[in-house]
Order: C-alpha cells, then structure tokens, then sequence
C-alpha cells in the first residue's frame, strides 16, 4: 500500500482557505451586519426600503459564509456540496415561502370588519 493513496494524503490536497481569505470573510460578515443595524436604528429610510435592505445584506451574508468560511464552490469535484446546497435551499423556499404563503391567507380569511 503506497502513502499517496491514503486518505490523510487525498485530504491535505483540498484547499481549507487562507488567513487572508477567513480575514476578509470577517469583514465583509462585520459590514453586511452593521449596515441593517445602522438603517434600523438610525430609522431615516421608510419601512419597506429597511425591509429590503435586511432582506439583501442577509442574502449577501449568506453567501459571504458559504464561501468564505465554508469554501463553497462550483468545482466538478465539489459537486455534491453544490448538489446539497440547492437541495436545501429547495426545501427551505418551499418551507418559508409556504409558512407565509398560510399565514397571509389565515391573515385576509380572519379580518374581521
């Protein structure tokens, strides 16, 4: 059995980041956070507009962690990171999306007046 087929030695090729990179996701997660708090609590934009500001730096967020800290890509030999991603992402539209969906129609049948 040769050293170059063992696990350990197939692991230690796979890139897990650099110091500069995790140094960078830091900041962009740091600016992504303190803009909806600073929208929120300095309250000069109207209640749509904050939403939609939430609603994007969190989305940005999201996807600042995925590839910086957990190295998410679209390489052939990643695909299955990829392939779970979306499968996920499926469901949790499907969940949150049709959680609203019920409590808007619960919402409009239940006014009374």
């Amino acid at each position: 059995m040769s050293h170059s087929s063992s696990p350990s030695a197939e692991h230690s090729t796979t890139s897990h980041g650099s110091v500069k990179s995790y140094v960078t996701g830091l900041l962009l997660s740091l600016v992504l956070t303190v803009i909806p708090f600073a929208v929120v609590m300095g309250g000069a934009l109207s209640t749509a507009t904050t939403v939609v500001v939430i609603a994007v730096t969190a989305v940005l967020q999201i996807l600042v962690q995925l590839v910086m800290f957990m190295h998410m890509n679209t390489k052939a030999d990643e695909g299955w990171n990829v392939m779970s991603f979306v499968f996920t992402l499926t469901i949790l539209v499907l969940v949150v999306g049709g959680s609203l969906w019920i409590m808007q129609h619960l919402h409009l049948n239940m006014m009374i007046g």
